[in-house]
């Protein structure tokens, strides 16, 4: 031991001629006999041990605190882990959604860490150990509130914190028609509707509800919104209100516009066509009597009228030597012709939905003036429909066509853009149509124009009756 070697090293003992003898192997002590100092130890000497046994058992003290500390520590570490690791084990609760919910907020006693909401050291205390970071308990706040979180459960999004309701409110989506949320359906799955162009979503029960849909855009009628009613029953929405045509005086500047559209393309029509715009009922009853208009939607919005005619020649009768026997006359020929005698729109319908109905009307009538044969359904709707999109292209990219828009597109000068919105719309229409007789015709008839141009495939629908490949 320390003291044991300090009690030899202390000061210099004086021992004088003497007799020793062997007592053991390993050391010897000395003999009595001899002795000539008077004192062994003297008082020097037994402070030294003094001060070395107070030396050892401080050490021996110093130790065993040493000793003790680690075994506090080891007990804390312990003790950390073991909650640690109850917290990774526990089963996650059951999500919906997007939302990501976690276990039980866990409160650890003591401890020395940075917090990751104000970047303090938290020191000794209370923290949360939540989203890979430790937290003041009032530092863990939600993103949407900025309120701290004390729930049994939280949802993240972004790897930012929230409070359940928040999160709901932030992230679950609402109706567009009613403003509530979107309900669950029986397997808990969040299900809704959303329009293919306008991406309005809303419950799928407004499908059965009787919820009023714009006549016109096709969106759903909200409770913020209300929409207008016609005579006929149909409902318009206020954008598409803006730039309805309600008359047949009012739609004639835009008449003169298409068929000027149709003189750029070498297709001025022969005959001047009366244009007329009639409620749904008028319309209706015209259709009983031709089925060539533009019927396909779930309701008909534009009719071309025409009637068939006939015209007979006739010659007199010759005998042997050519001459005349007698001067009755003898049917000779029969020549069939068309006769346009009106093209109907439905009125209340906004400028450029009226004007691609038209513009694909007067391609009827183009093509009765013209002579050309009977022609499957397919192939003259399809070429009709290639009209009305070119017709709404012109309108939407030209400058001329923007700026005579603008004049035209609202009552009150308001709106251009969502103007530009719903001829998009309108196109995307006739693009996604899946009817095999107006959307594969359109189809088919646009890759011919696109491949040919315009005069090649109406020659060779003129000569063959189909569109050319």
């Amino acid at each position: 031991m320390g003291w044991l070697s300090r009690i030899f090293k202390g000061s210099e003992q004086k021992i004088s001629e003497g007799h020793y003898s062997k007592e053991d192997a390993g050391y010897y002590l000395p003999s009595t006999s001899g002795v000539t100092t008077n004192d062994v130890w003297n008082q020097n000497e037994n402070e030294d041990i003094d001060r070395a046994i107070a030396l050892s058992l401080a050490e021996e003290s110093e130790k065993t605190n040493i000793v003790n500390d680690n075994r506090s520590q080891l007990e804390e570490d312990e003790q950390l882990a073991r909650a640690l690791e109850e917290s990774l084990n526990v089963e996650s609760p059951p999500r919906y959604g997007n939302e990501n919910a976690y276990q039980p907020i866990q409160y650890f006693p003591m401890g020395s860490r940075i917090c990751a909401g104000c970047y303090i050291e938290i020191g000794y205390g209370r923290y949360l150990n939540c989203l890979n970071a430790f937290w003041h308990p009032e530092c863990f706040r939600c993103r949407a509130c900025n309120l701290p979180i004390s729930d049994y459960e939280f949802s993240t999004s972004g790897n930012y914190p929230y409070h359940k309701s928040c999160y709901k409110e932030s992230y679950h989506p609402k109706c567009d028609v009613c403003k509530h949320f979107i309900p669950t359906n029986p397997a808990g799955l969040i299900e809704y509707r959303a329009h293919p162009f306008w991406v309005q979503k809303y419950c799928p029960s407004h499908e059965h509800d009787c919820t009023p849909r714009c006549c016109s855009c096709e969106r759903m009628e909200s409770q913020e919104a209300g929409y207008i009613a016609h005579k006929d029953g149909r409902k318009l929405c206020l954008e598409c209100l803006d730039s309805a045509i309600m008359d047949t005086n009012e739609c004639q500047p835009l008449h003169a516009d298409i068929q000027r559209f149709y003189e750029s393309l070498n297709m001025k029509l022969d005959q001047q066509i009366p244009l007329l715009l009639v409620e749904r009922q008028a319309l209706n009853e015209a259709r009983e009597g031709d089925k060539n208009g533009h019927y396909h939607m779930p309701e008909t919005r534009g009719l071309c009228l025409s009637e068939e005619l006939s015209t007979f020649s006739r010659r007199p009768r010759f005998g042997s030597g050519n001459g005349a026997m007698d001067m009755r006359a003898q049917p000779y020929r029969m020549t069939p012709h068309c006769d346009v005698t009106a093209i109907l729109i439905l009125y209340g319908l906004p400028r450029l939905l009226t004007g691609s109905i038209l513009a694909h009307e007067m391609m009827h009538a183009w093509l009765r003036l013209k002579g050309y044969r009977t022609l499957s359904q397919d192939v003259e709707e399809g070429i009709c429909q290639v009209l009305a999109h070119m017709w709404l292209e012109s309108e939407l990219t030209s400058a001329s066509a923007s700026s005579s828009s603008a004049s035209h597109s609202s009552k009150k000068g308001k709106r251009p853009q969502f103007e530009r919105k719903l001829g998009e719309f309108f196109k995307h229409q006739i693009e996604s149509d899946i009817s095999p007789v107006y959307g594969d015709g359109f189809r088919a008839g646009q890759k011919a124009v696109r491949k040919y141009g315009l005069q090649k495939t109406l020659h060779h629908i003129r000569m063959t009756g189909t569109f050319p490949f």
